[in-house]
Protein backbone atom coordinates (compact mmCIF):
# COMPACT_ATOMS: atom_id res chain seq x y z
CA UNK A 1 0.00 0.00 0.00
CA UNK A 2 2.94 2.29 0.72
CA UNK A 3 4.11 1.67 -2.49
CA UNK A 4 1.18 2.20 -4.57
CA UNK A 5 1.39 5.91 -2.11
CA UNK A 6 4.36 6.46 -3.48
CA UNK A 7 3.65 5.77 -6.91
CA UNK A 8 0.74 7.79 -6.87
CA UNK A 9 2.64 10.61 -5.40
CA UNK A 10 5.44 10.27 -7.96
CA UNK A 11 2.93 10.19 -10.63
CA UNK A 12 1.26 13.33 -9.31
CA UNK A 13 4.80 15.50 -9.45
CA UNK A 14 5.21 13.80 -12.95
CA UNK A 15 1.66 15.67 -14.17
CA UNK A 16 2.12 18.81 -12.42
CA UNK A 17 5.81 18.77 -13.89
CA UNK A 18 4.73 18.02 -17.29
CA UNK A 19 1.65 20.46 -17.12
CA UNK A 20 4.07 23.50 -16.14
CA UNK A 21 6.34 22.38 -18.91
CA UNK A 22 3.13 22.14 -21.64
CA UNK A 23 2.23 25.42 -20.25
CA UNK A 24 5.83 27.10 -20.75
CA UNK A 25 6.12 25.73 -23.57
CA UNK A 26 2.69 26.46 -25.62
CA UNK A 27 3.04 27.48 -29.17
CA UNK A 28 2.35 31.01 -30.71
CA UNK A 29 -1.29 30.78 -29.98
CA UNK A 30 -2.55 31.44 -33.99
CA UNK A 31 -0.02 33.63 -35.96
CA UNK A 32 -2.56 33.10 -39.12
CA UNK A 33 -4.94 35.24 -36.53
CA UNK A 34 -2.28 37.56 -35.28
CA UNK A 35 -0.69 38.41 -38.76
CA UNK A 36 -4.77 38.95 -39.91
CA UNK A 37 -5.14 41.76 -36.91
CA UNK A 38 -1.80 42.93 -37.60
CA UNK A 39 -2.45 43.98 -41.43
CA UNK A 40 -6.05 44.98 -40.25
CA UNK A 41 -4.25 47.70 -37.85
CA UNK A 42 -1.89 48.39 -40.44
CA UNK A 43 -4.34 49.31 -43.03
CA UNK A 44 -6.43 51.39 -40.45
CA UNK A 45 -3.05 53.50 -40.38
CA UNK A 46 -2.35 53.72 -43.46
CA UNK A 47 -5.55 54.89 -44.23
CA UNK A 48 -5.77 57.67 -41.43
CA UNK A 49 -2.18 59.34 -42.11
CA UNK A 50 -1.37 58.23 -45.85
CA UNK A 51 -1.70 61.94 -47.16
CA UNK A 52 -0.02 63.58 -44.13
CA UNK A 53 2.90 61.17 -44.96
CA UNK A 54 2.79 61.88 -48.77
CA UNK A 55 3.27 64.91 -48.39
CA UNK A 56 5.71 65.46 -46.29
CA UNK A 57 8.30 62.35 -46.31
CA UNK A 58 7.41 62.00 -43.32
CA UNK A 59 6.64 58.46 -40.89
CA UNK A 60 4.89 56.89 -38.36
CA UNK A 61 6.62 56.94 -34.64
CA UNK A 62 4.17 56.92 -31.82
CA UNK A 63 1.21 58.36 -30.29
CA UNK A 64 1.40 62.13 -29.15
CA UNK A 65 0.35 63.59 -25.63
CA UNK A 66 -2.31 65.07 -27.12
CA UNK A 67 -3.64 61.81 -28.97
CA UNK A 68 -2.86 62.54 -32.76
CA UNK A 69 -0.29 59.85 -34.33
CA UNK A 70 3.66 61.39 -33.94
CA UNK A 71 5.62 61.92 -37.29
CA UNK A 72 8.79 61.59 -37.73
CA UNK A 73 11.07 62.78 -40.53
CA UNK A 74 13.80 60.48 -42.82
CA UNK A 75 16.78 61.44 -40.81
CA UNK A 76 15.09 60.43 -37.35
CA UNK A 77 16.62 57.23 -36.26
CA UNK A 78 13.29 55.64 -35.91
CA UNK A 79 12.23 56.26 -39.91
CA UNK A 80 13.57 52.59 -41.06
CA UNK A 81 11.07 50.79 -38.65
CA UNK A 82 7.48 51.77 -40.70
CA UNK A 83 8.85 50.97 -44.21
CA UNK A 84 10.13 47.18 -42.47
CA UNK A 85 7.15 46.83 -40.52
CA UNK A 86 5.46 46.94 -44.57
CA UNK A 87 8.04 44.70 -45.84
CA UNK A 88 7.35 42.01 -43.01
CA UNK A 89 3.24 42.53 -43.62
CA UNK A 90 4.17 41.58 -47.18
CA UNK A 91 6.16 38.47 -46.19
CA UNK A 92 3.94 37.36 -44.12
CA UNK A 93 0.97 37.58 -45.93
CA UNK A 94 2.21 37.61 -49.55
CA UNK A 95 0.22 40.71 -50.33
CA UNK A 96 1.25 42.73 -52.66
CA UNK A 97 -0.74 45.96 -51.59
CA UNK A 98 1.99 46.04 -48.58
CA UNK A 99 4.76 45.25 -51.40
CA UNK A 100 3.89 48.40 -52.91
CA UNK A 101 3.75 50.44 -49.74
CA UNK A 102 6.71 49.16 -48.45
CA UNK A 103 8.98 50.38 -51.41
CA UNK A 104 7.14 53.90 -51.17
CA UNK A 105 8.31 54.65 -48.24
CA UNK A 106 11.65 52.40 -48.21
CA UNK A 107 12.97 55.04 -51.21
CA UNK A 108 12.31 57.98 -49.38
CA UNK A 109 14.94 57.20 -47.29
CA UNK A 110 17.17 57.03 -50.40
CA UNK A 111 19.30 60.60 -49.36
CA UNK A 112 19.77 59.02 -45.69
CA UNK A 113 22.63 56.55 -47.92
CA UNK A 114 24.99 59.90 -47.82
CA UNK A 115 24.11 60.46 -44.05
CA UNK A 116 27.46 60.74 -41.39
CA UNK A 117 25.79 62.59 -38.48
CA UNK A 118 25.24 59.74 -36.47
CA UNK A 119 25.14 55.44 -36.48
CA UNK A 120 21.72 55.31 -36.44
CA UNK A 121 21.69 54.50 -40.61
CA UNK A 122 22.31 51.06 -39.58
CA UNK A 123 18.74 51.04 -37.93
CA UNK A 124 17.14 53.13 -40.44
CA UNK A 125 18.78 51.66 -43.95
CA UNK A 126 18.86 47.73 -42.96
CA UNK A 127 15.33 47.30 -41.99
CA UNK A 128 14.21 49.40 -44.73
CA UNK A 129 16.35 48.41 -47.51
CA UNK A 130 18.13 45.49 -46.30
CA UNK A 131 14.47 43.47 -45.70
CA UNK A 132 13.70 44.81 -49.34
CA UNK A 133 15.97 42.56 -50.23
CA UNK A 134 14.38 39.68 -49.12
CA UNK A 135 11.96 40.05 -51.51
CA UNK A 136 14.15 39.99 -53.99
CA UNK A 137 17.36 41.03 -55.65
CA UNK A 138 18.03 44.53 -56.84
CA UNK A 139 21.40 45.66 -57.95
CA UNK A 140 20.04 49.47 -56.78
CA UNK A 141 19.36 48.55 -53.13
CA UNK A 142 22.60 46.94 -52.94
CA UNK A 143 24.44 50.19 -54.05
CA UNK A 144 22.32 51.95 -51.19
CA UNK A 145 23.31 49.47 -49.08
CA UNK A 146 27.11 49.70 -49.52
CA UNK A 147 27.34 53.03 -49.52
CA UNK A 148 25.38 53.65 -46.19
CA UNK A 149 28.10 51.18 -44.88
CA UNK A 150 30.85 54.05 -46.47
CA UNK A 151 28.98 56.31 -44.47
CA UNK A 152 28.25 54.85 -40.93
CA UNK A 153 32.38 53.60 -41.49
CA UNK A 154 33.10 57.22 -41.34
CA UNK A 155 32.41 56.99 -37.78
CA UNK A 156 34.94 54.72 -36.99
CA UNK A 157 38.04 55.59 -34.57
CA UNK A 158 40.60 52.27 -35.82
CA UNK A 159 43.14 53.00 -32.82
CA UNK A 160 39.66 52.48 -30.04
CA UNK A 161 38.30 50.01 -32.47
CA UNK A 162 34.58 51.55 -32.21
CA UNK A 163 31.93 53.24 -33.80
CA UNK A 164 31.21 56.56 -32.30
CA UNK A 165 27.71 56.93 -31.54
CA UNK A 166 26.39 60.61 -31.25
CA UNK A 167 28.22 63.45 -31.82
CA UNK A 168 31.00 65.06 -29.09
CA UNK A 169 29.00 66.95 -26.20
CA UNK A 170 29.78 69.15 -22.88
CA UNK A 171 28.84 65.72 -21.69
CA UNK A 172 31.19 63.34 -23.83
CA UNK A 173 33.46 63.55 -25.77
CA UNK A 174 33.00 59.77 -27.64
CA UNK A 175 29.98 58.04 -27.00
CA UNK A 176 29.24 54.59 -27.69
CA UNK A 177 25.83 53.10 -26.72
CA UNK A 178 25.20 49.25 -26.46
CA UNK A 179 22.21 50.33 -29.42
CA UNK A 180 25.50 50.95 -31.94
CA UNK A 181 25.45 46.60 -31.59
CA UNK A 182 22.14 46.30 -33.94
CA UNK A 183 24.22 48.30 -36.66
CA UNK A 184 26.77 46.01 -37.54
CA UNK A 185 24.56 44.10 -39.25
CA UNK A 186 24.57 46.64 -42.21
CA UNK A 187 28.36 46.44 -42.26
CA UNK A 188 28.19 42.73 -42.53
CA UNK A 189 25.72 43.10 -45.27
CA UNK A 190 28.24 45.81 -47.00
CA UNK A 191 30.86 43.07 -47.60
CA UNK A 192 28.96 40.15 -48.66
CA UNK A 193 27.50 42.74 -51.09
CA UNK A 194 30.92 44.07 -52.23
CA UNK A 195 33.40 42.41 -51.54
CA UNK A 196 35.25 44.38 -49.36
CA UNK A 197 36.09 43.05 -46.08
CA UNK A 198 36.75 46.53 -44.43
CA UNK A 199 33.04 46.79 -43.38
CA UNK A 200 33.19 43.12 -41.92
CA UNK A 201 36.40 44.03 -39.85
CA UNK A 202 35.03 46.86 -38.75
CA UNK A 203 31.25 45.57 -37.19
CA UNK A 204 34.40 42.59 -35.62
CA UNK A 205 36.36 45.36 -33.85
CA UNK A 206 33.42 46.89 -32.72
CA UNK A 207 31.64 44.24 -31.58
CA UNK A 208 34.84 43.01 -29.53
CA UNK A 209 35.22 46.38 -27.64
CA UNK A 210 31.48 46.37 -26.68
CA UNK A 211 32.01 42.73 -25.47
CA UNK A 212 34.82 43.78 -23.28
CA UNK A 213 33.71 47.07 -22.44
CA UNK A 214 30.07 47.36 -22.18
CA UNK A 215 28.94 44.32 -19.82
CA UNK A 216 29.20 43.36 -16.26
CA UNK A 217 30.19 40.12 -14.90
CA UNK A 218 26.55 39.36 -14.48
CA UNK A 219 26.58 39.91 -18.63
CA UNK A 220 24.36 43.16 -17.74
CA UNK A 221 25.04 46.13 -19.84
CA UNK A 222 25.76 49.70 -19.45
CA UNK A 223 24.06 52.05 -21.83
CA UNK A 224 26.77 54.44 -22.77
CA UNK A 225 30.45 54.60 -22.42
CA UNK A 226 32.56 57.27 -23.04
CA UNK A 227 36.07 56.58 -24.95
CA UNK A 228 39.70 58.24 -25.73
CA UNK A 229 39.17 57.88 -29.95
CA UNK A 230 43.01 57.46 -30.40
CA UNK A 231 43.86 55.41 -27.34
CA UNK A 232 40.46 53.57 -26.58
CA UNK A 233 40.20 54.08 -23.17
CA UNK A 234 37.29 53.79 -21.65
CA UNK A 235 36.84 57.19 -19.61
CA UNK A 236 33.61 56.58 -17.75
CA UNK A 237 30.05 54.20 -18.15
CA UNK A 238 26.92 56.11 -17.85
CA UNK A 239 23.30 55.58 -19.01
CA UNK A 240 21.00 57.86 -21.10
CA UNK A 241 17.93 56.00 -21.09
CA UNK A 242 17.79 53.81 -18.21
CA UNK A 243 17.37 54.23 -14.49
CA UNK A 244 21.01 54.36 -13.26
CA UNK A 245 24.54 53.98 -14.52
CA UNK A 246 25.19 51.12 -12.77
CA UNK A 247 21.10 49.96 -13.76
CA UNK A 248 19.93 47.37 -16.65
CA UNK A 249 18.31 49.38 -18.95
CA UNK A 250 16.24 46.75 -20.49
CA UNK A 251 15.85 47.98 -24.06
CA UNK A 252 20.00 48.30 -23.78
CA UNK A 253 19.78 44.19 -23.06
CA UNK A 254 17.38 43.42 -25.85
CA UNK A 255 19.60 44.98 -28.37
CA UNK A 256 22.96 43.10 -27.11
CA UNK A 257 21.14 40.29 -26.90
CA UNK A 258 20.07 40.68 -30.97
CA UNK A 259 23.38 41.98 -31.65
CA UNK A 260 25.74 39.45 -30.44
CA UNK A 261 23.30 36.89 -32.48
CA UNK A 262 23.59 38.53 -35.55
CA UNK A 263 27.35 38.37 -34.68
CA UNK A 264 27.35 35.15 -34.54
CA UNK A 265 25.20 34.41 -37.63
CA UNK A 266 27.60 36.63 -39.73
CA UNK A 267 31.44 35.01 -38.00
CA UNK A 268 30.51 31.92 -36.54
CA UNK A 269 32.98 33.11 -33.75
CA UNK A 270 31.90 31.20 -30.92
CA UNK A 271 33.06 33.68 -28.36
CA UNK A 272 29.43 35.69 -29.58
CA UNK A 273 27.17 32.72 -29.15
CA UNK A 274 28.19 32.79 -25.78
CA UNK A 275 27.79 36.34 -24.96
CA UNK A 276 23.85 36.24 -26.34
CA UNK A 277 23.22 33.51 -24.17
CA UNK A 278 24.80 34.61 -21.38
CA UNK A 279 22.36 37.80 -21.97
CA UNK A 280 19.59 35.59 -22.91
CA UNK A 281 19.75 33.85 -19.54
CA UNK A 282 20.42 37.35 -17.89
CA UNK A 283 16.92 38.30 -19.25
CA UNK A 284 15.05 35.07 -18.82
CA UNK A 285 16.22 34.69 -15.16
CA UNK A 286 16.09 38.49 -13.74
CA UNK A 287 13.79 38.00 -10.66
CA UNK A 288 12.51 41.20 -11.72
CA UNK A 289 11.09 39.92 -14.70
CA UNK A 290 7.32 39.50 -14.21
CA UNK A 291 5.57 36.19 -15.08
CA UNK A 292 4.47 37.48 -18.44
CA UNK A 293 7.85 37.76 -19.46
CA UNK A 294 7.05 41.59 -20.65
CA UNK A 295 9.94 43.61 -18.54
CA UNK A 296 9.65 46.82 -16.87
CA UNK A 297 11.77 49.36 -18.65
CA UNK A 298 15.02 48.89 -16.45
CA UNK A 299 15.31 45.70 -15.06
CA UNK A 300 16.87 47.72 -11.78
CA UNK A 301 14.11 50.41 -11.24
CA UNK A 302 11.87 51.20 -8.13
CA UNK A 303 8.67 48.72 -8.49
CA UNK A 304 5.25 49.79 -7.93
CA UNK A 305 1.62 49.80 -9.51
CA UNK A 306 2.78 52.70 -11.94
CA UNK A 307 6.11 51.46 -12.92
CA UNK A 308 6.10 51.04 -16.77
CA UNK A 309 6.33 47.92 -19.07
CA UNK A 310 8.26 48.20 -22.20
CA UNK A 311 6.69 45.78 -25.17
CA UNK A 312 9.58 47.04 -27.58
CA UNK A 313 12.47 45.95 -25.39
CA UNK A 314 10.36 42.12 -25.41
CA UNK A 315 9.72 42.23 -29.28
CA UNK A 316 13.19 42.82 -29.78
CA UNK A 317 14.11 40.24 -27.18
CA UNK A 318 11.70 37.53 -28.71
CA UNK A 319 12.81 38.50 -32.25
CA UNK A 320 16.25 37.62 -31.11
CA UNK A 321 15.60 34.14 -28.96
CA UNK A 322 13.96 33.31 -32.05
CA UNK A 323 17.28 33.57 -34.10
CA UNK A 324 18.91 32.23 -31.60
CA UNK A 325 17.44 28.86 -30.75
CA UNK A 326 18.43 28.31 -34.79
CA UNK A 327 22.28 27.88 -33.37
CA UNK A 328 21.62 25.74 -30.73
CA UNK A 329 21.44 21.82 -29.87
CA UNK A 330 17.75 20.20 -30.13
CA UNK A 331 17.38 20.58 -25.98
CA UNK A 332 18.56 23.99 -26.04
CA UNK A 333 16.84 25.39 -28.71
CA UNK A 334 13.58 24.59 -27.29
CA UNK A 335 13.75 26.14 -24.07
CA UNK A 336 14.74 29.42 -25.99
CA UNK A 337 11.83 29.29 -28.30
CA UNK A 338 9.64 28.51 -25.53
CA UNK A 339 10.85 31.42 -24.02
CA UNK A 340 10.05 33.38 -27.08
CA UNK A 341 7.75 31.79 -28.02
CA UNK A 342 5.80 32.81 -24.25
CA UNK A 343 6.99 36.88 -24.65
CA UNK A 344 4.68 36.90 -28.17
CA UNK A 345 1.70 34.95 -26.78
CA UNK A 346 1.76 38.00 -24.14
CA UNK A 347 2.51 40.60 -26.49
CA UNK A 348 -0.62 39.51 -28.52
CA UNK A 349 -2.61 39.21 -25.95
CA UNK A 350 -5.52 42.29 -25.36
CA UNK A 351 -3.10 43.30 -22.22
CA UNK A 352 -0.57 44.55 -25.05
CA UNK A 353 -1.67 43.80 -28.77
CA UNK A 354 -4.28 46.93 -29.51
CA UNK A 355 -8.21 46.21 -30.44
CA UNK A 356 -9.08 46.87 -34.17
CA UNK A 357 -8.93 50.53 -34.90
CA UNK A 358 -7.40 51.74 -31.72
CA UNK A 359 -3.83 52.36 -31.06
CA UNK A 360 -4.03 54.95 -34.25
CA UNK A 361 -3.03 51.57 -35.83
CA UNK A 362 -0.65 50.64 -34.00
CA UNK A 363 -0.26 46.98 -33.19
CA UNK A 364 1.68 47.30 -29.77
CA UNK A 365 0.77 49.44 -26.58
CA UNK A 366 3.15 49.67 -23.14
CA UNK A 367 6.26 50.91 -24.62
CA UNK A 368 8.68 53.37 -23.39
CA UNK A 369 11.21 55.24 -25.09
CA UNK A 370 13.32 57.51 -22.44
CA UNK A 371 11.66 57.78 -19.33
CA UNK A 372 14.37 59.70 -17.71
CA UNK A 373 13.50 62.40 -20.44
CA UNK A 374 9.99 62.07 -20.15
CA UNK A 375 10.00 60.98 -23.42
CA UNK A 376 7.53 58.47 -24.75
CA UNK A 377 6.31 56.89 -21.64
CA UNK A 378 3.85 53.73 -21.94
CA UNK A 379 2.80 54.84 -26.20
CA UNK A 380 3.04 52.74 -29.02
CA UNK A 381 6.35 52.77 -30.62
CA UNK A 382 7.03 52.01 -34.08
CA UNK A 383 10.34 49.79 -33.48
CA UNK A 384 7.95 47.83 -31.15
CA UNK A 385 5.92 47.04 -34.03
CA UNK A 386 8.65 46.25 -36.39
CA UNK A 387 10.30 43.46 -34.05
CA UNK A 388 6.93 42.28 -33.23
CA UNK A 389 6.50 41.25 -36.66
CA UNK A 390 10.41 40.10 -37.17
CA UNK A 391 9.42 37.78 -34.68
CA UNK A 392 6.46 36.84 -36.25
CA UNK A 393 8.33 36.48 -39.36
CA UNK A 394 11.27 34.61 -37.68
CA UNK A 395 9.08 32.06 -35.46
CA UNK A 396 7.54 31.00 -38.75
CA UNK A 397 10.26 30.80 -41.24
CA UNK A 398 13.80 30.20 -38.55
CA UNK A 399 14.39 26.32 -38.05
Amino acid sequence: MKNILKSLALLSVILVLQSYNNNDSKPIKSIKKIVKASAEQYTFMNNSIYSKLNTKRMMPRTIKKNGETGLTGIYDWTSGFYPGSLWYLHLLTNDAKWEKLATEYTERLDSVQYWTENHDIGFMMECSYGNALKKAPSKAYDDVIVQTAKSLATRFHPKAGIIQSWNASKKWGCPVIVDNMMNLELLFHATKISGDSTYYTIAVSHANATMKNHFRPDYSSYHVLNYNPETGEVLGKYTHQGYADDSSWARGQAWGLYGFTLCYRETKDPKYLEQALHIADYIKNHPNLPKDNIPYWDYNAPLNNDTPRDASAAAITASALYELATFLDKKESKLYKNFANSIINSLSSPAYFAEPTTNNGFLLKHSVGSLPHNSEIDVPLNYADYYFLEALYRQKTLK
